[in-house]
């Protein structure tokens, strides 16, 4: 029996979050005895200053299922997940914050909607309690840029309470701040997603390590993720249609050129189009050996990690 598969993964990145650990760990704990589960908990200690790795022994000490992973220094919470992800068990995986602002009483709704066929579950903080200008408000811009990009039917993909099927998620690599973006990821590979509204609750502790700053962080990443989506596999796509632009103006730049030459008499040496018309070939011509490089680079990619071009969901018969 010890070494039967548990059926939920609770993953808990933390940084500095000494005050909420043990209180949350009590939340979970009664919830996870109530419905029966087969469960493991990870807390992923991400560089934490404070006395949050204290407390997660003190917890492991009391629960063989409670597990540690911890970092030297803080490498960030797309890290932290990843980090969890990969030692996760369980056939469902689970993902929220320490912060004690999500409900562990909400979990069973998500494992319960995984359980209707779904591949995964996230929250939406339907009445959340947040600053509203420097929280609420940059978050929903953020969240119909999502939704325009990824076309995921969800209303609140910063809601770091998700549920996933293991198969899913474990196909997901991270970088940078794309933790927010798994079920994006998942999405556009043919995943089943859904939503539940759940509880949202005041800080009760420290400080939130949200803020304004991210919201550049938010943009760049959704650049590389409208990349990563649209032309991951094929960046030639990208780049070409780029470079047509440039070869589309400097064959309009050259057509100028020649009129202003017979038409108007006016010398080339005159007409600052003798400058901009080969710039824009040359550089229409360096962006599309750019997209030649990254395509070389995008198969030598794939052929060296095996990587598939396709996802398989069942194999019958």
């Amino acid at each position: 029996m010890k070494n039967k598969k548990p059926y939920i993964s609770l993953i808990l990145p933390v940084f500095n979050e000494e005050e909420s650990l043990q209180n949350l760990y009590e939340g979970i704990y009664k919830v996870f005895v109530k419905e029966n589960y087969s469960y493991e908990i990870i807390f992923i200690n991400d560089g934490s200053t404070d006395g949050s790795e204290q407390e997660i022994r003190k917890i492991i000490k009391l629960n063989k299922n409670v597990r540690g992973i911890l970092f030297r220094r803080n490498f960030g919470q797309s890290a932290a997940t990843a980090a969890g992800i990969h030692h996760a068990k369980g056939e469902i995986i689970v993902i929220m914050d320490t912060d004690l602002q999500n409900d562990p009483k909400d979990i069973p709704l998500l494992i319960n909607r995984i359980n209707d066929g779904f591949d995964i579950v996230s929250g939406w903080r339907k009445n959340r309690k947040d600053n509203k200008f420097f929280r609420n408000f940059p978050s929903k811009i953020a969240n119909w840029l999502i939704q325009k990009i990824g076309k995921v039917p969800i209303h609140d993909l910063g809601c770091s309470l998700k549920a996933y099927r293991s198969e899913i998620i474990k196909e997901v690599n991270l970088y940078g701040e794309m933790h927010r973006f798994i079920a994006i990821y998942a999405y556009s590979v043919g995943a089943k997603i859904s939503e539940v509204e759940v509880d949202h609750h005041f800080r009760k502790f420290g400080e939130s390590k949200y803020g304004l700053n991210r919201i550049f962080k938010v943009l760049v990443d959704l650049i590389t993720l409208k990349y990563m989506l649209s032309y991951a596999k094929k960046p030639i796509y990208f780049f070409g249609k780029i470079a047509s632009y440039f070869f589309t103006f400097g064959m309009l730049s050259f057509i100028g050129l020649l009129i202003h030459k017979f038409k108007f008499n006016t010398s080339f040496i005159q007409s600052p189009l003798t400058i901009l018309t080969p710039f824009l070939f040359v550089t229409g011509m360096n962006v599309l050996l750019f997209g030649l490089i990254a395509e070389l680079l995008m198969r030598i990619y794939h052929e060296s990690q095996n990587k598939p071009v396709y996802y398989i969901k069942e194999v019958l018969n």
